[in-house]
């Protein structure tokens, strides 16, 4: 009797812990809080007592499928069921339900097994609770007896990874394997594990030595291996190592899959080497890998961006008569280079191809069709894609919805534009700067700079952070309206928010201040520029202006400086920048005339190797009737008799026709 008052009197203490939890809504703390409960209850007055504490009203488990049962081993009957509930309760993330499963277990003395506890850190990760994972699987050998192998400091360490905790997962991994009491051998998984969390730091050389001291370790590098680190160099612009990695993995006789060469292709396309990454698929195709769905669409997606779409085309057949089926992404990728090109019509051709396919239509095709026909001038048919897309059910998001206002606001609809972003908040499609710096250039170039100053303060007003595209669009309107003073308070406050100008608005303020008569204060923001990253430096617009406020001075000569700079910077110089030359030559007593100067220029781009910049001189001339001279026509006729661009000179022709 003494003994079971003081069993009773451990339970109302128990009892009384239990009622906290209620109030508890975090089920992660409740799990937390029970763990040390059981370690501070004694073993021994659990056994053959029926304690009175909350649990007995809501036993998740029936008493007769344990009692009465045989001791079998190491294991008693009912020791499954409990594994059972322990896995349902984990995998549907009732925590309050897995801890009266081990309150019952701890009580009758069951072992809990490893697996049990893997299955609970995997529930742990999907509830991100990283915290417990870790903690519990240090308690598994003081609290439940329960042995610690490799197989749970894989389950930990990968919890730990999935969570993002990439630092942590180092330290939790160099704690546990350099701890002799643990007894913890890594294993393949375990540096696999590891070299992709130090990929992820961008600790590629110390992810390489790991994969070096691997077979010393006689844990030789597998398949997952290879691919871990070849993707590890490749986002590290270390491609060519990447590929040698392929050649040493087939001497070593580590055969590769078509995941190894598609993170290579992947590498190698990003990089724009086409040739190597079709190299590689007829590498992969003699190793007796075929090619898959992600093969084709990452060389298609190369090719799109490197602008050879009829190749991408072309390679889109070769994938059907290869059995493999393009998907979504494929199409999406074909019709987004169209689209690149000025060839939305194209995408739209495209477009109904997959409808006749049956394939699902998503919002980011159509917002890439309906964004490419507006730019392309083709409003009346961005407008049917867009009522097209509505009447069909498509699903309607903030990238399709701001691609339709920046079409009507390119075609001078900016209240049509500002109507569907009511409509757009109205659905709950929440507007990004895009959507705003858009709708701000409408109404300025509509000469309604009320109403966009309007629109700026209306982004504040809803938590839309500004960024450099919006203070471009701000600064460039009101420096148009010809209000610089505000213009350079806006300037002031950009800088002040610690966002770098780009190139609009470094070229709106030096065309403000030119305007203005500071050509010396505008000369000292273009130095600046010269010094800034390749977003920030000035571009053909940004020469123009200067050139056009050097000639308005008679200064010429300052001009054609200027015009030698821009040239060594690699811009080539533009029909605007004829013009401007044209007119000045035409206004001063000078000994060169504007047919010697633009002769001049064509033959000085010809040698440097940029025919498209003298191309558009050429084109300028002719329409000027100023002939080149006899040489400058040979280089010309030279150049462009070349088989390829004769080709691609033919093939515009008939899109033109056709199209």
């Amino acid at each position: 009797m003494p003994q079971r008052s003081l069993f009773q009197s451990e339970i109302l203490h128990f009892n009384s812990i239990i009622t906290s939890f209620s109030s508890i809504k975090s089920p992660c703390k409740s799990f937390s809080c029970f763990f040390s409960v059981l370690s501070s209850i004694p073993s021994n007055k659990c056994v053959n007592s029926e304690p009175e504490n909350k649990y007995e009203s809501e036993k998740p488990i029936c008493d007769h499928a344990f009692k009465s049962g045989p001791k079998l081993g190491s294991y008693k009957q009912g020791d499954s069921t409990f594994y059972s509930l322990i896995e349902n309760y984990a995998n549907s993330g009732d925590f309050r339900a897995l801890d009266r499963v081990f309150y019952r277990m701890r009580c009758e003395k069951r072992v809990v097994l490893e697996k049990s506890f893997i299955v609970i850190f995997k529930a742990f990760g999907k509830a991100h609770l990283v915290d417990e994972v870790v903690d519990l699987f240090y308690k598994m050998v003081d609290e439940f007896q329960c042995k610690r192998t490799i197989r749970s400091f894989n389950s930990v360490l990968n919890v730990i990874i999935q969570e993002g905790f990439y630092s942590r997962a180092l330290e939790f991994y160099n704690c546990v394997v350099n701890d002799k009491s643990m007894n913890i051998l890594p294993n393949v998984l375990s540096f696999n594990l590891v070299i992709k969390t130090m990929c992820k730091l961008g600790l590629v050389d110390k992810a390489i030595e790991v994969f070096r001291e691997m077979p010393v370790k006689k844990c030789p590098p597998d398949v997952y291996t290879y691919c871990t680190l070849m993707d590890g160099l490749c986002k590290e612009n270390r491609t060519d190592e990447a590929v040698l990695l392929l050649d040493e993995m087939q001497v070593e006789g580590c055969f590769p899959s078509p995941v190894t060469f598609n993170v290579l292709i992947n590498g190698l396309c990003k990089k724009g080497d086409l040739a190597r990454a079709t190299k590689l698929v007829d590498n992969m195709l003699l190793k007796g890998c075929v090619p898959n769905e992600v093969t084709y669409n990452t060389l298609i997606h190369g090719l799109c961006l490197k602008g050879k779409l009829d190749k991408a085309v072309s390679l889109l057949d070769q994938m059907v008569s290869n059995n493999s089926v393009p998907n979504e992404v494929t199409y999406g990728t074909i019709i987004d280079g169209l689209v690149k090109q000025g060839r939305a019509a194209d995408g739209v051709r495209v477009l109904v191809s997959m409808e006749e396919r049956q394939f699902c239509l998503n919002e980011y095709i159509y917002s890439s069709l309906i964004s490419g026909l507006f730019k392309e001038g083709k409003s009346d048919d961005g407008m049917n894609l867009w009522k097209e897309m509505i009447s069909k059910g498509c699903k309607l998001n903030s990238v399709v919805y701001s691609a339709y206002i920046d079409g009507l606001c390119r075609v001078g609809k900016p209240d049509e534009a500002q109507e569907i972003l009511f409509e757009m908040m109205n659905k709950g499609c929440t507007p990004n700067a895009f959507t705003y710096s858009s709708l701000m250039k409408g109404f300025f170039e509509g000469g309604r700079s009320d109403k966009a100053i309007q629109i700026w303060k209306e982004m504040a007003k809803n938590n839309c952070i500004y960024n450099e595209v919006c203070y471009s669009v701000l600064i460039n309107g009101l420096c148009g309206d010809g209000k610089l003073s505000e213009a350079k308070m806006v300037w002031t406050q950009m800088l002040s928010r610690g966002c770098k100008p780009d190139a609009v608005a470094y070229s709106s303020i030096i065309h403000g201040l030119c305007n203005a008569g500071s050509l010396e204060e505008a000369l000292k923001l273009f130095n600046e520029m010269l010094c800034q990253e390749p977003g920030s430096q000035p571009d053909v617009v940004t020469y123009n202006i200067l050139f056009n406020a050097f000639c308005k001075r008679s200064n010429i000569s300052g001009a054609i400086n200027l015009l030698n700079g821009m040239m060594d910077q690699g811009c080539d110089p533009d029909t605007h920048t004829c013009n401007i030359f044209l007119t000045a030559l035409k206004e001063l007593d000078t000994p060169q005339d504007g047919r010697e100067f633009l002769d001049e220029l064509v033959v000085r781009l010809f040698k440097r190797k940029r025919t498209l910049g003298a191309y558009k001189i050429v084109e300028v001339m002719l329409q000027k009737f100023l002939s080149p001279k006899p040489s400058t026509w040979e280089k010309i006729v030279q150049d462009f008799c070349k088989p390829k661009k004769i080709q691609a000179a033919i093939e515009k022709c008939w899109r033109n026709l056709y199209g």
